[in-house]
């Protein structure tokens, strides 16, 4: 049977997007979805409070947090100070972002894609000799809300980049829910990720996860409910649903590990957390097995 993973992105990139919530209900997330078998969870970001306010808690949460020994938890860091934050609370496997579309990038990290890979090459150094993992998100791989399509050749040449510096790993992100079947096998021929990262705004995720699976890609990003998006791009909400993504798995006779029923309760959390209806469809009606 094939093995798909999924890291689960609510409790970071799903509250992100949202207004401040309290560090309690933080936890509260963090902790069930530490219960649904979800094998990976980016639990926190490390950024300066001014920039993210909704995760200028990140040490107490990280602090109070149950923490499943089966479970691998991230963070996400924009520089070197955030790398020796992350580093400090104890994280194993660190994640730092940057933009292929420069415009994006300096929105997102006020500095130029090439001044952003530099920073990278400088703090790879520093995370591996604490023990820990690097792993590098692109952001606007299949396209940019500044700049319209991105060239394959231009990621490709990012991650070369950063491979050549050491990164662990590499992460494609659909940031704006821009990418397509046709746009995913466009990519991935000219160079491969490790995982992927696709948001439903445009209602292609799971036919994107779909059409990556058939190039062989295993290891994906969802969100609980389809919590997330990101607040330097207009009209970029909607991560694609964990629900969403376990349940049509499962049917196709994939294993994740993970729990559903386990799962749909997490995202029912995630709901009342941030208090308004959330856009996933087996939220809303549970698994096709649910009888009236």
């Amino acid at each position: 049977m094939t093995f798909v993973s999924i890291r689960e992105v609510a409790p970071r990139d799903g509250l992100q997007n949202e207004n401040p919530v309290p560090t309690e209900a933080k936890v509260a997330l963090i902790d069930a979805l530490s219960r649904t078998g979800v094998r990976r969870i980016e639990a926190v970001s490390f950024v300066h409070p001014k920039a993210i306010p909704q995760m200028a808690d990140a040490d107490e949460v990280w602090a109070t947090a149950w923490r499943n020994p089966d479970v691998r938890y991230s963070a996400l860091i924009p520089n070197g100070r955030g790398a020796q934050r992350a580093i400090a609370a104890g994280f194993a496997e660190i994640e730092v972002v940057v933009s292929a579309s420069d415009t994006h990038n300096r929105r997102n990290l006020n500095r130029s894609t090439d001044e952003s890979l530099d920073d990278i090459a400088g703090l790879i150094p520093l995370v591996h000799e604490s023990g820990a993992t690097v792993e590098v998100i692109v952001a606007t791989s299949f396209g940019c809300p500044f700049e319209g399509d991105i060239d394959p050749d231009r990621v490709a040449a990012i991650v070369a980049r950063v491979r050549a510096d050491g990164a662990d790993r590499i992460a494609f992100g659909d940031t704006t829910g821009m990418a397509t079947p046709r746009r995913v096998r466009d990519l991935l021929s000219a160079v491969r990720p490790d995982l992927l990262h696709f948001h439903d705004t445009r209602g292609t995720g799971l036919a994107n996860i779909l059409t990556a699976l058939d190039l062989g890609v295993t290891e994906f990003d969802a969100s609980a409910g389809g919590l997330g998006g990101c607040p330097y791009a207009p009209g970029a909400s909607g991560n694609v649903a964990t629900e969403e993504v376990v349940h049509m798995l499962h049917d196709m006779g994939i294993d994740t590990g993970i729990d559903l029923d386990r799962l749909i309760e997490a995202a029912e959390l995630a709901e009342k957390v941030v208090g308004r209806r959330l856009t996933s469809g087996v939220l809303r009606a549970g698994p096709r097995t649910r009888l009236a």
